[in-house]
């Protein structure tokens, strides 16, 4: 892939997923740091990274099969943040953001995994 995934919008949005959950995260309680919190940090950090590691595979397939597993995190994330919500710890702003961005990255990726199929 030429030019690197540091310049797709749909890594960088997800890098901007990843600061809002750490921020959301700050103020869970304490004991929910091995518990939620990790849990939450890891499906996002997760997002990123896969959209990185499948932009440096050597075939379009690899490549998609990287976005369909950050697509998967995605719904992990948002699955995660329904439950933060439920049991009162996530800020509704900040939920309000988080969703926001993982709303416009699932979006993304759905778009570049049909393309994908289709080039």
């Amino acid at each position: 892939m030429a030019g690197g995934y540091r310049e797709l919008i749909v890594w960088q949005k997800a890098m901007d997923l990843v600061v809002s959950i750490y921020t959301m995260t700050e103020k869970f309680p304490k004991s929910e740091t091995f518990g939620l919190t990790s849990q939450m940090r890891r499906s996002a950090v997760s997002i990123p990274s896969n959209i990185a590691e499948g932009s440096k595979r050597s075939t379009k397939a690899d490549f998609r099969n990287f976005l369909c597993i950050a697509l998967g995190s995605v719904a992990e994330l948002e699955t995660q943040m329904e439950i933060a919500q439920r049991v009162r710890y996530a800020d509704a702003t900040l939920v309000s953001e988080a969703e926001k961005y993982a709303t416009e990255v699932s979006r993304m990726l759905s778009t570049m995994i049909v393309r994908s199929r289709d080039s």
